[in-house]
Parts: structure tokens; sequence; C-alpha cells
């Protein structure tokens, strides 16, 4: 990613001002040199910061207020003067928002700039908060409630692979977000892969080391089927409290190459059958297959008996992610 001298950012046939983001054929990127916002578009000017959230991946999040319709969003703002890989991170974020991503389980992007030497992503408010942090409060999720976050995870994740033939690879509570009306939704594509069909694979090392498949770990070819490795991670630990691998001494980790030799080496972890039902622990196995090869897509596994055998249970995930008090609940 690189600044123009018409003050817009460019990285192959990305380009972004203070007017907002465009992706050009290979043709026009010859000649364009701004954006021209249309009609119906805001600028920066036009939203009130609030306060700060939380953090992204490479940046801060702000609560923002619309000036003129009251609506509350999410301000990401990030810096790009950082090394090259974490802007090609940045351009790769930018370009999977600006793929129209239409999924009621993925974040809505409505808008992107460049002003005043940082990015600003305008997105959906999900004012629960994300769902690392209802985990710090309620510590376990039951069950039936997890099949239906996990239901709601599952077609965003079947979306983003077979529609959009997009890769997550940084799947983690923290990426998952909530709102009052029990909706979640995944969120923070700094380092999303687009791929050109379902069968295509990456070979990049990122993302958050501690939920990565082992094909990752090892530096190899993966897929799709890395993103339901790490699905398992998340729904393991929701449903226990505590990170799927444990560390060999009561003292935590030694360090950052241990725990990923354990990923690598020591058996996939799996749900106790003294503790859940068969059906959770089936699910489990489905997931966090050591060989991707042998783990369900997240096509078959919407077809679970986890996914469904809850359905007929009168549940209000609403009322379960207000009812934990979160803070964020309100502007």
């Amino acid at each position: 990613m690189r600044r123009t001298e018409s003050g817009t950012f460019k990285d192959g046939d990305l380009f972004v001002n203070k007017d907002g983001v465009r992706v050009v054929s290979e043709n026009e990127a010859e000649t364009t040199t701004s954006i021209q916002p249309s009609d119906n578009e805001s600028s920066l000017a036009d939203f009130d910061v609030v306060r700060v959230i939380g953090k992204g991946n490479g940046g801060i999040v702000h609560l923002v207020q619309h000036k003129w319709t009251g609506k509350f969003l999410a301000l990401k703002v990030i810096q790009p003067n950082v090394e090259e890989s974490s802007r090609k991170h940045i351009a790769r974020e930018l370009k999977i928002n600006q793929s129209a991503l239409q999924c009621p389980h993925i974040v809505v992007c409505y808008q992107s700039f460049y002003e005043n030497g940082a990015i600003s992503i305008i997105l959906e408010y999900m004012e629960g908060g994300s769902l690392a942090d209802f985990l710090k409060k309620v510590n376990m999720i039951p069950e039936p409630y997890l099949a239906a976050i996990c239901k709601q995870v599952l077609k965003g994740l079947w979306y983003l692979h077979h529609k959009k033939h997009i890769m997550h690879r940084d799947l983690k509570p923290s990426n998952l977000l909530i709102n009052h009306r029990g909706q979640v939704k995944i969120t923070d594509f700094g380092v999303s892969a687009i791929l050109d069909s379902t069968s295509s694979l990456a070979d990049t090392f990122t993302g958050t080391y501690v939920y990565m498949s082992p094909e990752r770990i090892c530096g190899g070819n993966y897929g799709y089927k890395s993103d339901i490795w790490s699905l398992g991670l998340v729904l393991l630990e929701c449903a226990t409290g505590q990170f799927p691998f444990s560390p060999p001494q009561p003292g935590g980790w030694v360090n950052f190459y241990d725990l990923m030799n354990t990923i690598v080496d020591q058996p996939a972890p799996h749900a106790s059958p003294d503790v859940f039902s068969s059906e959770f622990c089936s699910f489990i196995s489905a997931c966090v297959q050591k060989d991707p090869k042998d783990r369900l897509s997240a096509n078959e596994l919407m077809a679970h008996p986890f996914i469904t055998m809850y359905d007929d249970l009168p549940l209000d995930l609403g009322l379960y992610f207000t009812s934990a008090g979160n803070p964020r609940a309100t502007p």
C-alpha cells in the first residue's frame, strides 16, 4: 500500500481516500487518482466519537454516533504506517469489506476512508461486545445456548467459504460479536484470505496462533477447514471455561513454542462424555480432527444433530446475552 500524490492510498487495484474506498480494474488503476463520493455516502465529519470500545486487528475501535440520524456505529481506526505485511492485511480487509458481504451473520461494513494519516472503517455496532467479553462474565455457556450460537457462526462460515471463497483465518471468541437481539456475527477480516474457489489452499502463516490448526502451525498448505478447527476450539472453550489445551505445569505455558508443539504433536482435545451430551462430543470431534480431511465442512456441520437437538426449547439468546449485565449493552 502506498500514498499517491493526490492523497490516495493505493495497493494494486485498491484506492482509498477521504471520500471512500474503491476497487478498480487494471486499466482504470492506471489513471485513477481519486474517488468521488456518491450522494448518499457520509464523511468522517458526520460522526461524533462517543468513546473507545476496544481494539481490533491493528486498530482502535470507537463507538460513534451519526450526527444526522442518531444511529450508533463502530469506527475502527488503523494507522497504516507499519511494516509491509501489516499494510497488506489492511488492504485485504478493505477489499473483503468492499466485496459486498451480505449475510446476517457477518458484521456489516458501511464505508472506509483514508484521512488524517489513518484508515477508518465504519462498521455495524454490536452493543453486546464480543463472545470473549461475555465468556468472562458467565465463565461457561450451557449446551443449548452454545448450539444456538454455533448455528449462527456456521451460517456465517458457510457464506464466507462457499459463497465468497473467503477463509477468515482468525476465528476466536473476540472476533464473534453479539447484540441484545441474540445475533452472533463474525468480524475482523484483517488476516482473511480471498481464494479462487472452495478447493483453493493458502500457505501464509498469520492469525491468532493459539486457535490455529495444526497444518497452519506447521507452515503447510491449508484450506477452509482450518476455520473449522478454530470453531471447535472456540466452542470447547465456551463449554468448559478454559482454553482446550492445558499447560504441562500449573504456572502456565513456559513459552509460545511449547504451546505450538502441543497443538501439533499432542492428541486433539475432546469434550468429556461424562459432562456433555454425545451430540456435543461428536460435534467437537468433527471439528478438531488433526487431519483436515477428517473434519466436516461448515455445510456438513449445519446438519449435525448437535445443531438441531435443542430447537424445541424456548431459548431467548438475546435475553441470555443481556442478563449478564454487559456494560456495553447501551451506548
